[in-house]
C-alpha cells in the first residue's frame, strides 16, 4: 500500500514526472502522444522502472483505463499532474457557447478539456495543473474561469501561482502559472519559496538566486562537443564573439553606444545573440530556437544538451532520446523539476 501516488499527462521528458519523485510521490502512470518522449522515460528506469508508461493522445485515453492503473496501486490517496500543450487556444471560444460539461466532453475541444475530463472522472484528491503565464492575459482568461468553474463544481479548493523559476532554486529566469487543487485547505497561502535576490535574500531567509555557472560548470570539456554547439564561420559568429557576457545584440546597437553600429535596437527579438554569464542566472531555455537565438554559452557556442538539461533543473545523467532537435524541444518544454517540486509539495501538504 502506497500513501499517495501520481499520475501525469502530458508526461514530455518527464520534468514534472521527476518534480513528483522529488515531492516523495512515485508516479504510477505517465503518459504522451510523443514517441520520442516516451522513448525517454523509458530509458531511464532509475525513476520510471515501475511506472506504466502509457503511448497515446490523451483524447482517446478512456478515463475508465487510467483508473484501473489507480485502483491496482491501491494507494491512499493520489494526484494529477500535468501541463496541457498551450497551442491551441485558439479554441477558446468553445468554453463560451457550450455549458461546463458539454465544454469538456466536446470532442473539438482542446487539451485542457482533456485535462479536466480526467480530474473530474478520476475524482483525485488534488492535482497540479501547469501553463504558460500567458493563459492569464484577458484573451485567454477565460480558459482560467472556466478551469475554475468546473473544480469548484467537483469540490475542489484552488491556488492560482504566477511563478518564476528562480524564487525555486532553478538556475533560468522562466515565468509559469500553476493551477493548484486540493480536496481539503491548503495549510499556508503559497508554495514555499527558497531563493531570492541576492540584495535581499538573507535578510528574507532565503538563499540567492543560483547562478547558471555554478550548475553547468564541468561540462565544457571535449568529452561533451556537439557539432550542433559550432557557430564559427556562421552569418553571425563574430557579432557573437563581441557580445559581452550577460548581454544581446543591443550591445553591439547606437543605443549602446558601439562605433560604427551592426544593429539597430528593438528592431530585433530580444533575444538575439543573447549571451550567458556565468555570474547571473539563465533566461528562458527555448524549445524551438532559432539559430542565432540564445542563450548561448559565453565561450561563443551553442548549449549542449546536458547543460540545458542541468538548467532545467533534470538530475544528472537524465538520458534524452532522439534527434538533437527532438532533445531540444523535450528538455526546453519541460517544467524545472525543483520549481514543480515545490507546487506538488505545497498539494501534498494540504492531504497530509
Amino acid at each position: 500500500m502506497k500513501k499517495i501516488v501520481s499520475i501525469s499527462l502530458f508526461s514530455g521528458a518527464g520534468g514534472l514526472d521527476i518534480s513528483s519523485h522529488m515531492a516523495g510521490i512515485p508516479v504510477i502512470l505517465s503518459t504522451d502522444f510523443d514517441h520520442d518522449c516516451i522513448e525517454t522515460l523509458k530509458a531511464n528506469k532509475k525513476y520510471f522502472g515501475e511506472t506504466k508508461i502509457l503511448e497515446g493522445d490523451l483524447h482517446e485515453i478512456k478515463s475508465e483505463t487510467l483508473k484501473k492503473y489507480v485502483e491496482e496501486e491501491k494507494p491512499n490517496k493520489f494526484i494529477v499532474i500535468g501541463g496541457a500543450p498551450c497551442q491551441p487556444f485558439s479554441k477558446a471560444g468553445y468554453w463560451v457557447t457550450n455549458n461546463v460539461r458539454k465544454g469538456i466532453n466536446d470532442p473539438r475541444a482542446n487539451l485542457v478539456n482533456e485535462y479536466l475530463r480526467v480530474v473530474t472522472d478520476l475524482n483525485p484528491d488534488g492535482f497540479v495543473f501547469e501553463n504558460v503565464e500567458s493563459l492569464m492575459h484577458p484573451s485567454n482568461k477565460v480558459i482560467v474561469d472556466k478551469f475554475i468553474e468546473i473544480i469548484e463544481e467537483a469540490g475542489y479548493k484552488y491556488k492560482i501561482i504566477r511563478a518564476n523559476a528562480l524564487e525555486y532554486g532553478v538556475p533560468q529566469k522562466r515565468k509559469r502559472l500553476f493551477i493548484l487543487g486540493s480536496k481539503n485547505e491548503f495549510k499556508s497561502a503559497e508554495p514555499k519559496k527558497t531563493h531570492g535576490r541576492p540584495e535581499c535574500a538573507e535578510k528574507e531567509g532565503l538563499l540567492p538566486y543560483v547562478n547558471v555557472g555554478d550548475v553547468i560548470l564541468g561540462y565544457e570539456g571535449p568529452e561533451y562537443f556537439e557539432e550542433y554547439e559550432v557557430t564559427k564561420g556562421g552569418t553571425y559568429h563574430d557579432d557573437l564573439c563581441e557580445v559581452p557576457q550577460g548581454m544581446n545584440y543591443k550591445a553591439l546597437t547606437a543605443w549602446a553606444g558601439y562605433p560604427n553600429p551592426k544593429f539597430v535596437a528593438d528592431k530585433r527579438f530580444w533575444n538575439f545573440l543573447l549571451k550567458l554569464s556565468p555570474n547571473q542566472p539563465s533566461w528562458t531555455i527555448c524549445a524551438q530556437p532559432g539559430p542565432w537565438v540564445g542563450p548561448f554559452h559565453w565561450d561563443n557556442r551553442r548549449l549542449r544538451v546536458p547543460e540545458i538539461a542541468a538548467i532545467q533543473t533534470f538530475p544528472k545523467g537524465y538520458k534524452f532520446c532522439g534527434s538533437r532537435r527532438s532533445i531540444q524541444k523535450q528538455i526546453g518544454n519541460a517544467v524545472p523539476c525543483l520549481m514543480g517540486k515545490a507546487m506538488i509539495e505545497f498539494v501534498k501538504e494540504s492531504l497530509d
